[in-house]
């Protein structure tokens, strides 16, 4: 099981309010993490790290998920003690008030891969039959498609892309949007945050089902490709590879 990560500054933005990771347990399973962070005076660097360090924390205390029922629930009290955690220190710390992050985390095993998220931070999967966005945005856009008052097409330029309905950190005990596919081998997920689908079309991230090369030279192209196109916001992407079964229980490159 092969991980890859990487972030991006982008253009425009003078500091980096993302975080993330790829994280192996004693077991060799694979948690994957994206997280971009909002608000609170510069603090949403605050609120993407400590989430992304809260579930890596929980990650090393755990031996082994053996179902998805384990890892749903394990999934969803990881993201609502990080939740509550970073709700609690934006309470306490003034400079940090209001302060929240998007998550979307996937644990991989050699069975299956379960994905949560809150925010509009996404997963895709792909496989030999195609590729999919595996989360809905938590997002006003999103909402307004859903309910069918603007079309795909307005949503892109739409003067409220950015507002989100749900967010990591933002009130006590959110509960995340958790599901569970079958993960085979050289099935592939990628999570990554709007950095990057704002500028990166489905088209162009769907190469991601087709890739044959090295994993990070895919991840670094796309970071190029969406700062051609401006790169007004921080870029970051977390690209699983379940490449051989043999190879789970080795470390992440």
């Amino acid at each position: 099981m092969l991980g890859y990560y990487l972030t991006n500054q982008g253009q425009v933005r003078n500091h980096n309010e993302d975080a993330g990771g790829v994280f192996k347990n004693d077991e060799g399973q694979t948690l994957a993490v994206v997280a971009d962070g909002m608000g609170g005076h510069q603090a949403g660097d605050v609120a993407s790290q400590m989430a992304t360090s809260h579930l890596h924390k929980k990650w090393q205390e755990i031996e082994r998920l053996s179902t998805p029922d384990e890892a749903e629930n394990w999934l969803k009290e990881a993201i609502r003690t990080a939740n509550n955690e970073i709700k609690s220190y934006a309470d306490e710390h003034v400079e940090c008030s209001g302060m929240g992050t998007t998550i979307v985390v996937a644990i991989c095993t050699e069975q299956f891969a379960t994905i949560g998220h809150i925010g509009d931070s996404r997963c895709y999967f792909a496989n030999a039959y195609g590729f999919k966005s595996v989360t809905e945005d938590h997002s006003l856009v999103n909402e307004l498609v859903r309910s069918g008052q603007i079309s795909e097409e307005q949503a892109e330029n739409h003067p409220r892309k950015n507002v989100l309905l749900k967010a990591l950190g933002t009130e006590f005990d959110l509960t995340a949007d958790v599901k569970t596919l079958e993960f085979e081998v050289n099935d592939r997920l990628l999570l990554c945050t709007d950095g990057l689908t704002n500028k990166v079309n489905e088209d162009e991230l769907s190469e991601l089902k087709n890739f044959d090369g090295d994993w990070t030279d895919y991840c670094q192209t796309l970071v190029d490709l969406a700062n051609e196109r401006g790169g007004e916001d921080n870029i970051t992407l977390t690209v699983v590879h379940y490449d051989s079964p043999s190879d789970e229980k080795e470390g992440a490159e």
